[in-house]
Formats: structure tokens, sequence, C-alpha cells
């Protein structure tokens, strides 16, 4: 037992140790140091000295690469990403709304027993999604969000996925809390209030948001002329 003790211990040290290595690396692949006039444009070097044009001593800049990794870790104040609600896609995987960074969103709120408004703003969805180019759709994804969180559960979602021929990799169904849907709903300006244990009433709002989670255009209203909602959307797409 103590040998095995000795050697889980081992294990972890050296394991720790490595990480430090790693971490020390990383630090270091992230010095750089440029002329502080620019005589060489961008250039840049990895290890202290002079300007061989003016011979003035390098300064120390930060790494392109991690300038890379602070752009594209920064979220605007006006981003959903901001949101901290935990929620559950139709397959059962938790994650929160960052993980949707990067891709254009085209959301809307529903319900999947309703039978009156959702069923056409789901005509709607699929309407909006058949008009965007074949190759534009690798970078869209067309969400829809529960607002019964208790009774569509992920198992309910993707059933309704795949009666309603959504379940392809661009569609996907979300399950969250019932505090997070509100604030989510809050986000979109969408009202929604429960009238029975099986019924709600709701707006019927399509929101479409570029790939950094900013509100860009929002369609109000079932079955109505969605050619400005694809502009937007086709606009914020590669």
């Amino acid at each position: 037992m103590k040998i095995l003790q000795y050697t889980i211990v081992l294990i972890f040290t050296m394991v720790a140790f490595q990480s430090c290595k790693s971490d020390s690396k990383d630090q270091a692949m992230a010095v750089e140091y440029q002329c502080p006039m620019l005589c060489e444009g961008d250039k840049v070097y990895n290890s202290e000295g002079t300007c061989p044009v003016c011979k003035m001593d390098l300064k120390q800049v930060e790494s392109t690469e991690a300038k890379v990794k602070a752009d594209n870790d920064e979220i605007s104040e006006e981003s959903i990403f901001n949101l901290t609600s935990t929620w559950r896609n139709e397959e059962g995987e938790e994650f929160q709304l960052k993980a949707l960074k990067g891709k254009t969103l085209v959301m809307v709120m529903i319900y999947t027993s309703c039978k009156a408004a959702c069923p056409r703003l789901v005509a709607d969805m699929r309407n909006i999604e058949a008009q965007i180019p074949k190759d534009k759709l690798k970078n869209i994804d067309f969400v829809l969000v529960s607002i019964d969180p208790e009774v569509d559960t992920p198992e309910r979602l993707k059933d309704f996925a795949i009666e309603n021929q959504m379940d392809d990799s661009h569609w996907t169904f979300l399950q969250g809390t019932v505090g997070g849907v509100r604030e989510f709903a809050n986000v979109l300006s969408v009202k929604y209030k429960e009238i029975s244990p099986i019924d709600f009433s709701h707006s019927n709002i399509i929101s479409v948001f570029n790939a950094e989670g900013e509100l860009m255009h929002q369609q109000e209203g079932l079955g109505v002329n969605n050619k400005e909602t694809i502009a937007s959307i086709l606009e914020v797409t590669p």
C-alpha cells in the first residue's frame, strides 16, 4: 500500500512538473522584441538585442500569437455570450452560449407542445434555411430555444427535431433552466407567459446574431416577408 501511495504521489509530481515546464515554455514563446523606432517595420525577434539599423535596444512587445488569442477571446458588452447560464442540447450535452461563438446564429424561442404559433415559426425557420446557399450553411447555426424547459427535455427536443426534419448538423435545440430561459428571453425582448400547464402566450421573433453573439436583425410576426432577414444572415456569414 505504501509503495502504491508513493507511486501515485510521484506520478502527480511529474505531471505537475511537466505542466509547469509547458507553461514556462508557452510564456517564453510569447515574448518577442522589436525596434522601438520600427526601422524594420513589423519585424520581431525572439531574443533581446539591438536594432541592426538604428542600434537602439530592442523593446519587448506582445507576440502576434498572444494578440490573436486575446482578440479571439474578447467578447463585446452587447454579446449574448456574456450570459453564463447552462444549456443542454438535443443530445444532452451541457454548455454555455459562448460555445456557439464563431458562427452566425439564427435563433427563435418555441415550445414543442405548441399547436398554434410555434409550428408557423418552425416553418419560417425552415423557409429561411432553404434560401441560404449550401456553402454558407456550415457557418450558420439555426437554434431553437424552448420556453418550456420542464417539459422539453433533450430527448423530447431530439424527437421533435427528427419529426420536423431538422436534425442536420446546423440545427440545434436548447433546454435551459427556468431562470436562464427568462434571462435569455429578456435579452431578445421576447415576452412569454404560461397560461396553462401546457400552454404559453409568447412573442413571435426570429433573431440573427453575428459570430460574436451581437444582435444584427430581428424578424417579428408569422409568415412575414423574410427578405431582410436573409440579407442580414448573408451579410454577416463568410
